[in-house]
């Protein structure tokens, strides 16, 4: 009786000692600026060299705080985002533009980092395609040298 007294002992006092050092779970969280997208990712597909470069992602503040854009940088000088600098209050919604240059030719794939005042602090937007090269309408047709000099 004693051993079956004393191993519920040990059990109940385990079961505490576990139940006050077992990591807690935190809740999802529900408060502060929250930016949710759209999409965070654009497919351009397959464009002409010189064609639109402008590309829009769209978002919404689903959180309890305004939300602030403190910053946002391409991957490099061939991709330009801008975005407003007011805050994006709670259950507002916001953008963030993205220009590529499409004189480059050739597939492509850019990451566009905001820095925000969320907990995360920041996040990445993703544009991707590929620049085919045009060919003028009205080519200039190749001159013989020996016409520049007049030579025939």
């Amino acid at each position: 009786m004693k051993k079956i007294i004393l191993s519920s002992v040990f059990a109940l006092f385990g079961a505490v000692l576990f139940a006050q050092t077992a990591p807690v779970q935190e809740a999802a969280k529900t408060t502060g600026p929250i930016m949710t997208f759209e999409q965070s990712e654009i497919d351009y597909g397959t464009i002409d060299q010189g064609a639109d470069p402008l590309r829009v992602f769209k978002f919404k503040n689903t959180g309890t705080e305004p939300l602030i854009i403190k910053s946002a940088k391409g991957s490099c000088g061939c991709t330009v985002p801008s975005y407003k600098k007011d805050p994006v209050m709670p259950g507002e919604s916001g953008e963030v533009e993205v220009r590529y240059d499409t004189q480059r030719v050739g597939p492509f794939s850019k990451r566009v980092t905001l820095e925000t005042n969320e907990d995360i602090g920041s996040r990445g937007l993703t544009i991707k395609g590929e620049v085919r090269k045009t060919v003028p309408d009205n080519p200039v047709p190749a001159v013989s040298p020996n016409v520049l000099q007049g030579n025939k």
